[in-house]
């Protein structure tokens, strides 16, 4: 899941732009190598006029392997019970490892290889276009990008929002499974 530090910047955006959000994690312990489960666009590469991502239990579908600087993201849940959200990391060069390999790390060293804060963050309620609440969903700088949803499966969206608004400056804590990332809720891409 994503630092309380991360975490910090996007509960108070998010609630103040969203207050329908679900949440979504797993609790499945015999899943314990996630797969990506990003499917690619007809095309092979994404342009600046726009790139539609779809989120559903528990992928991505519509991003590309290449995708070019400028493109802006807009994200659609497709979910009719989990909230999803796309949270987007420019991976540091020195950073190689595979994206599956990245999502098997400890929290505190997967924060390391992801390299900071996200570039974006559009969350979406079940059945619903996103929003953004960290950034605006342009892919600008080039780079190796990591796409993933943070939210803990079977969380319910009012016990989720209700602990988000007492929680503060904190990740709201909520029963749920591990993050949809866990899943396979994750992939990657190239901007050029």
């Amino acid at each position: 899941m994503l630092s309380r530090r991360i975490r910090r910047c996007v509960v108070p955006i998010a609630l103040s732009a969203l207050l329908t959000l679900s949440a979504c994690a797993t609790d499945d312990p015999e899943d314990t190598e996630p797969t990506p489960t990003a499917e690619a666009s007809p095309e092979a590469t994404a342009t600046s006029a726009g790139l539609e991502v779809t989120g559903q239990d528990y992928s991505f579908t519509g991003i590309p392997a290449t995708i070019e600087a400028g493109t802006q993201v807009t994200f659609t849940n497709a979910s009719a019970e989990e909230a999803h959200e796309i949270v987007a990391f420019n991976v540091p060069a020195t950073e190689s490892r595979p994206v599956a390999e990245l999502f098997q790390l400890p929290e505190a060293e997967l924060n390391a290889a992801l390299g900071g804060p996200p570039v974006f963050v559009i969350i979406a309620a079940p059945e619903e276009d996103g929003m953004a609440v960290v950034g605006d969903g342009t892919l600008q700088e080039p780079g190796r990008y990591v796409f993933a949803c943070f939210i803990p499966v079977g969380a319910d969206p009012q016990e989720y929002m209700a602990a988000a608004q007492q929680s503060g400056d904190e990740a709201p804590v909520v029963e749920g499974g591990p993050p949809h990332f866990t899943e396979g809720m994750f992939a990657e891409a190239t901007v050029e």
